[in-house]
Formats: structure tokens, sequence, C-alpha cells
């Protein structure tokens, strides 16, 4: 069958969904894609909101009989392409091809954690015990072991963590439920498979780096198709550097604690020195107060207790090593956290040394631990070298790559000059559906009267459209405030609209709230800026307070506007604003989901059409009818509101 007789007005797809009609873009992204399969070369491929890529790359992927990788940016993405998209296509066509969902270890049940969890009992909260028994019984009936489906408990509860395992305390070939394990039956599966759903960060840390036993998969795959493919060089660096948690330094604690109480009773330094471990970590956060990023160089002067209780820690870690290589010998367990040990002394050793020119050493300060992270400044030569280490075809896809239709940016950044670009326009009627507002008269965005202009001009709004919004901000700090502001302003309005806030319970079940609520509001930072589907009028409005730049404070950042200075380009104009415009995108992106959909996307930084830099920002974003008069935007809406009700008739002549 040919891509034209597949998505042809009388084809397999239009007999399969009423109504279905060729798009003409979907059509010529397929052709690009399979061109770049049937010559193992590189595609690069912006496709707009609308146009139907993931069927675009899907059938030429299915219809070409080799093996394919198809890696997403989100979890919710892979399972929507596991359940629902690859079946249809592969259903559609009529191919025999097998598909296999492969997702990282600690999304599936272990069944030596869930035993030892349940026979240590060690749980803080009655609801961990409720929920032990219920991923008891779904281990028991499950094929899968996949923590998504179990029935009851949210994927973010607590119990997860000691009923699954990780890289570093899962005991490989040794463990005494190997042969049941899930991780070993999915990785099984993805190795038999035609197609193999992973997401970025299962692909770098398994699929490329080799880390955890599925590095077999892509020296047997013919294709790569990476969807979302504007989060790569983000999820590329951050696994092509080395990362030490305090979580994982806990771990080791604990583990070796629990290992010695079973197997090693008789030597009481053991537990003791992970005691010791243990509380060096939390000591070594208590020297912060706040949540910060800060280049490790700039440590001593900001906190004078961090450097000797990172030397006490040190310590600790060492003793624990040294006495779990004393003890190694007595039981599989252990000799795993020798390992472990050893590896985390290593890499807190090197986090202390010195910066390189290729790298930059820092540290995140969270609100329950820290990362100490070394991370590489250019990824671009890594990257390019594993593309053609091997021939194999290469799919960048995304509805946001390009900055002012050009793809320099994220060529780049992954080294990706040999690729084909291609860029095709969302088949969506802007200037009809959506109108982009401006406003007027705003304060600059750094001063603290900002955030409370952006709820004032968002209120004539969120009264138009009767809620139905999402507000969507650059720092949880304005995020909070402006939550509490809208909250005033509800009240004072005598108005009882639910107002959900980011960070109160998982994005899933807020977006199920959102959806099922009427008049609803959401505030939330840039977690919801991207992978949210919301079709309909329950999203009329979305309002972004501020153009997107990442805070010139960032260590990583920082480190890479010196070396692009060095190298003699410019670092606000080759790196900041095309990362800006890419996030702008993908947040505008939220409104218009459909051909039906109408709205109003507000964007209050009046940068975007007073600078200079604003106007290559703009020219990025889609075509919407635009204005900076409240009035228009009212009308707008109005007529828009009108047309639907009336249907068809009311149409303009």
């Amino acid at each position: 069958m040919t891509l034209e007789e597949a998505f042809a007005d009388d084809g397999p797809f239009a007999a399969a969904f009423p109504g279905y009609k060729l798009r003409q873009p979907q059509l010529e992204m397929a052709q690009a894609v399979a061109n770049a399969i049937e010559s193992q070369g590189q595609l690069i491929a912006e496709a707009g909101t609308g146009t139907g890529k993931t069927f675009a790359y899907l059938v030429p992927a299915l219809l070409s009989g080799g093996k394919t990788i198809v890696s997403t940016g989100t979890k919710t993405l892979q399972d929507q392409l596991f359940n629902r998209d690859i079946p249809s296509v592969r259903d559609v066509l009529k191919v025999p091809v097998t598909v296999a969902l492969l997702k990282g270890r600690s999304n599936y049940v272990c069944h030596y954690h869930l035993e030892r969890a349940e026979h240590e009992g060690r749980f803080m909260r009655r609801e961990d015990v409720v929920d032990l028994q219920k991923v008891k019984r779904y281990a028991k009936a499950t094929q899968s072991g996949d923590k998504a489906s179990c029935p009851g408990v949210p994927e973010d509860a607590p119990i997860w963590a000691h009923v699954t395992s990780t890289r570093d305390n899962c005991l490989g070939q040794d463990c005494p439920s190997h042969k049941e394990c899930f991780v070993l039956k999915a990785r099984r599966e993805a190795q038999e498979a035609d197609v193999v759903v992973v997401n970025h960060h299962l692909f770098f840390a398994d699929v490329w780096l080799r880390d955890e036993g599925a590095g077999e998969l892509l020296p047997a795959c013919n294709t790569v198709i990476f969807d979302e493919a504007h989060q790569l060089p983000e999820v590329a660096s951050l696994f092509f550097g080395d990362t030490l948690t305090s979580g994982q330094i806990v771990e080791l604690a604990r583990d070796a604690r629990a290992e010695a109480l079973v197997v090693a009773k008789d030597f009481i330094h053991l537990p003791n020195a992970a005691e010791a471990l243990e509380k060096s970590v939390k000591d070594l956060r208590l020297t912060f107060k706040d949540q910060l990023r800060l280049p490790q160089h700039e440590l001593a002067a900001a906190n004078k207790e961090f450097y000797p209780q990172l030397l006490a820690l040190q310590a600790a870690l060492n003793t624990l090593t040294d006495l779990l290589a004393k003890q190694a010998e007595r039981a599989e367990g252990l000799e795993k956290c020798y390992q472990r040990a050893s590896e985390m002394a290593r890499l807190l050793t090197e986090w202390q040394a010195e910066d390189s020119t290729e790298t930059v050493h820092w540290i995140d300060v969270t609100p329950h631990g820290f990362m100490l992270h070394v991370t590489p400044l250019n990824i671009a030569d890594l990257f390019q070298k594993q593309v053609n280490f091997h021939p194999r075809a290469w799919v960048f896809a995304s509805a946001t790559l390009a900055v002012n239709n050009q793809f320099t940016h994220f060529q780049h950044e992954l080294g990706l000059w040999k690729a084909e670009t291609a860029t095709w326009d969302s088949p969506f009627d802007y200037k009809q559906q959506a109108v982009l507002y401006v406003p007027q008269d705003m304060p600059p965005p750094n001063t603290p009267s900002y955030t409370p202009a952006v709820i004032d001009k968002a209120w004539p709004l969120l009264q138009l459209t009767q809620g139905h919004a999402f507000l969507l901000f650059t720092s949880l700090k304005a995020m909070r405030e402006a939550h509490e502001l809208v909250l005033e302003k509800l009240k004072a309005a005598n108005l009882d609209w639910p107002v959900f806030l980011q960070g109160s319970t998982s994005r899933t079940e807020l977006l199920e709230q959102f959806r099922r609520s009427p008049n609803a509001i959401l505030v939330a930072s840039q977690t919801f800026w991207e992978g949210i589907d919301v079709r309909g009028e329950q999203l009329s409005l979305v309002v972004i307070d501020k153009l997107p730049f990442s805070p010139p404070d960032d260590p990583v950042l920082s480190a890479r506007m010196e070396q692009i200075t060095k190298a003699g380009r410019s670092p606000f104009m080759d790196y900041q604003l095309p990362n800006a415009t890419i996030t702008l995108k993908q947040g505008a992106g939220r409104l218009i989901r459909d051909e039906s959909d109408t709205g109003i996307l507000m964007i209050a930084d009046t940068r975007l059409v007073e600078k200079h830099y604003g106007k290559l920002i703009w020219k990025s974003l889609p075509p919407m009818f635009r204005s900076r008069e409240l009035a228009n935007v009212q009308k707008f809406y109005a007529l828009k509101q009108a047309q639907k009700t009336a249907g068809p008739a009311a149409e303009p002549n």
C-alpha cells in the first residue's frame, strides 16, 4: 500500500473514520518520514497543531517493515500511542506488527521489594498500609505490573517508593523473584516487538546509554522517531552528565541498614554507619534555608556551613563504603550496596573538582533534598557521534522546533547539521478561531506590581469567558500570588468558581478536576505549558504572564552563555531567545486544539510588541487575530459565541 492510497479520501482511513478528509500537510509529512526511513537519513519536522503528525510518522513507520522505536516527551503521550494511536493505525492498515510499551523500572511493581516492604512494615501513614494491600492484590492479577494500571493507588502515592526497584537496588539474577520480574518481562516483549514505545528519559538512560539492560534495543532498530522532540536537548544534557541526589544516598543508607539487619546481625557497626550517613545528608540539607541553584564555585561564599558539612557527608559515606566492603561477601544485597556506595563516593569526589571548559558543577537545593550535578555545556558532538554510529533513520517531530521558520537553534543544540528540515503549518483558521491580546499600560515585568497588573488585565476576560481558563506563570512565586489575587477577585464578585492550583494534587488529577468542573480556573507554572489537551469551551482563555526566559542566575545557563560569548556569538540571540520562543509557542498551543475551538490568548508581557527581539517571537506564534484593545477582544469573543449559538446561518457574508 502506498502512502497516497493510505491517506486518500476513499482509502482505509476514510473507511475507518467517518468524516475523514485528506490533509495535504499530513500526507507530505508522511512522505518526508518515508524518505528518511528509506535513505536512513535524518529529518527535523515541525507540524502545527491539527496537522495529524502522529499518524504522519506512524503510517510510514508501520508500512516500512523494520523495527521502530518511538520516544515521547511524556508518559501520558506514551500511553496514548500504545493504547490508542498505534492499534488504530495497525488495524486500519491491516499490517501484522507487534507493539510493546517500555517504561523505566520505577514504573513496575517489584516482587522482592513488595515482599520486603510488607515484612518490614516501616510506614509513616495509615494510607500507605492500605495502598500496600492494593498493590499486593494488583501484583497477583496483573500481566504488566505497570503502576499506572493499579486500581485505587495514584501514580504519585508514597507507597511506590517502597514496592518498586531502582537501578541501584535491583538484585538482578540473584533476585528470588527473577523469573516473575515485570521489568524483565517488559524488556523481553520490547526486544521481540516491531514497534517499541518509550519516553525520552528512558531512551537515554536505558536504550542509549545501556545502563539498565535495555541497550540491545537500539542496535536492532531501523528507525528512531522522537515525538515532542523540543525536549531532547534538556533531557540529553541530563543523561550525558552525572547527578548524585540526597535521595539516592538516603536510599543507600536505608537499604544497607535493612540488609545488615537480615544477613549481618552480628555486625552492629554497619547499621550505625548507615544511620550516621542518613543524618549527615539531612544535616547538609539544613545548611540551606531556601531552595536555590548555585554553581559549585559560589557555594563557599554563599553558605559557610556547606563545605564542612559536605566533608562530614563524604567521611560518613567513606566509612559506610569501607564497612560494606568487609561484609559484601555475605549476601548479594550487601554486595550491591557496596557497589552503589563506591560509585557515589566517586561521584562526590568528581563533583568537588573544578569546572572544566566542557562542564559545569552545580547544586540544586529542593524543599526536601539536594542534587549535585556535573552537566556538559555542549552535547552536540556527543549526540552527533551516537546518531552517526550506525546507519538508521532518525526523525525529530514536534509542534514547536522552529524559530521564525528556522531550525538553526535546534540543529546547533544536537549537532544535526545534515538533517533535512520541513515545516507544515497548522490547518486551523487561527484568525477566525482565536484572538491574541497584549494589553497596554503594563508595568515592567520585574516589578512587584506586575503580577497584580496581570490579574487586573485578565479579570475582564475571565468574566467574559466565565472562567474556563488556564493562567500560566513563569515562576512558582508569581503563580501563588496570582492564585490568591484570583480568589480575592471572585470573593469580591460573589462568584463561587472552582480555582485549581498546581501542586495541590497530581497533574493528572488536576486536569481531570478542571475538565469536569464548570467555570474552572487553573493557576499553574510551566508544568502545564505543554502536553495538555483540553478541547472545546472548557478552555476558552489562556493567560501567560511573561516571556519565558530562563532565569539568568541558572548555573548551567550562565556557563553556557559565557561559553557562547567566548565563541564570538550572542548568548541572547542564539540561545535565550530561541528557547523562550519555543517555550512560549508551547504555552500558546494549549488554546486551540480542534477545528471548532475558539478562544482568547492573553500574553501580558508588552516586550512582545515593544522590543525589537519581540518581533521574532511574534512572527513565530500562530497567526491569530491580534489586538491591544480590550474592546476588540470582547467583540471578537462575543461574535464567536453568537455564531456558535446561531449555527452556520450566523456566519458573516
